[in-house]
């Protein structure tokens, strides 16, 4: 990756200097799959024929565990797709609404997805757009439904929806974090004025990079409020086991030891990626007491009979255990900048030759949010932005530190609904008519559907 001057290309021959360790995991992985598909194949007919009503064993307490084991069994082992949003309606002023997703915007990584709202009665409340940018770091962005449907009664909700790495073909070229920054602003121009953004985690650095950018050529639409919710601004600030891995493997250990080569038969074919099930391995591996136990407790349920409880288990896990590839440049650019040299505090952040200036970012309002109990990004490594967002002013700038949740809990979960997302939409709302400059958003260019 860029170890040279920022902002640019890739060293392939340096990327791939030394013996790749990880170069065989990805076949081994898909081999590995592949013969697990007989096993997976009898578990799934011995637990369909061990919970048949019509089947007297299915009421023994033999037949029960069969039957448990062999989903436990299944479902640990196998490879999860992409989940579907669920998102049919919201409730909007007490009225039902219909909703649809369609894609209103797309690039060979990422599509842009609207959830549609279909009235029949206009609400009289402003309902302003709002950009959620997911993150790109294994799991699909539907990790974010919550978020959406916490956000869709108030606002015209859109969304990131990146695109699994090993489905893209080696013929679309590379995608590094110079091309997130790009997204970003594209997406922000196909907007138009009078956006609004979240990044969640991972993005806040590229949203913040891409907003610092915006304002360095005065472009008018730069959004009107900015977002950051539990991200590596500056990850000096009380370090996690994830942000001291980083400084204390370097980066040789992460071009050898974690990025492979996409097999065939996928159409990203010999593609330079980091796995996602290399980092839902981390994942696990950080609470694997938990997820030992979890499963534990989904065989009870199901012996028991208690479809609820076991449910639950299957609806988050079914979003957890699905993940995506990431492009190598992307990965090791990301692990690089932002976690080994800090290049955003320090003042070295370049995006495409231009050094990234979040002190001129002046029409923006800023919030950030962290979780007392995350253990991903750590305290103060969010609300860092503050302090490089010296030209915002006071009244445009809120920090917000909510108590007792984890990294999850900062965008989805009771907490969320309850205390943060109310305070994204005042905060949204509250600056949704003028920018920081106080110039009248009425005054400049109507927004725009197309870029």
């Amino acid at each position: 990756m860029p170890i040279g001057e920022f902002g640019r290309a890739p060293d392939t021959s340096e990327q791939n200097s030394g013996p790749s360790f990880a170069s065989p995991l990805y076949w081994f992985y898909e081999w590995g799959q592949a013969a697990l598909n007989p096993s997976r194949a009898l578990a799934d007919a011995t637990r369909l024929y061990f919970k048949n009503p019509i089947n007297p064993l299915s009421l023994t307490e033999f037949g029960k565990n069969m039957a448990a084991a062999a989903e436990v069994f299944e479902r640990t082992t196998r490879r999860y797709s992409k989940p579907e949003w669920g998102i049919e309606t919201t409730l909007v002023g007490g009225e039902r609404v219909p909703v649809s997703i369609r894609t209103v915007w797309e690039r060979p990584f990422c599509k842009l997805l609207h959830f549609e709202r279909h009235f029949e009665h206009v609400p009289k409340r402003p309902q302003p757009r709002l950009l959620i940018v997911a993150p790109m770091s294994g799991h699909y962005a539907t990790l974010l439904r919550g978020t959406v449907e916490a956000f869709l009664p108030n606002h015209e909700v859109y969304i990131t929806d990146w695109i699994d790495a090993r489905m893209v073909p080696l013929t679309e070229g590379a995608f590094d974090l110079d091309d997130y920054i790009d997204y970003v602003i594209s997406m922000f121009h196909w907007l138009g004025i009078g956006a609004h953004v979240i990044g969640v985690c991972q993005p806040s650095v590229p949203v913040l990079a891409a907003v610092a950018r915006m304002e360095a050529e005065n472009d008018p639409y730069v959004p009107f409020t900015m977002t950051l919710m539990g991200g590596p601004i500056d990850t000096r600030r009380n370090p996690t086991a994830v942000n001291r891995l980083a400084e204390e493997r370097g980066m040789n250990w992460f071009r050898t030891h974690v990025i492979t080569k996409v097999p065939f038969p996928h159409p990203g074919f010999m593609r330079e990626v980091y796995p996602g099930f290399l980092q839902l391995g981390g994942f696990i591996g950080m609470n694997l007491d938990r997820h030992v136990e979890a499963h534990r407790e989904l065989f009870n349920h199901l012996v028991e009979g208690d479809g609820d409880s076991a449910g639950k288990h299957r609806e988050f896990y079914d979003e957890y255990l699905a993940v995506m590839d990431l492009t190598a440049e992307f990965y090791l650019q990301t692990v690089d900048r932002v976690f080994v040299r800090h290049d955003l505090p320090n003042g070295t952040f370049r995006h495409r030759d231009k050094l990234v200036n979040p002190s001129l970012i002046r029409r923006t309002a800023l919030l950030t949010i962290e979780g007392e109990n995350d253990d991903i990004s750590g305290i103060g490594q969010t609300q860092a932005t503050h302090d490089l967002c010296t030209n915002i002013p006071e009244s445009k700038k809120v920090h917000y530190m909510q108590p007792k949740v984890g990294h999850y809990g900062v965008f989805n979960g009771s907490r969320f609904r309850a205390e943060i997302a109310p305070r994204i939409s005042d905060f949204v709302l509250s600056n949704n008519a003028n920018y920081a400059d106080g110039s009248s958003a009425s005054s400049r260019a109507k927004p725009r559907n197309g870029a």
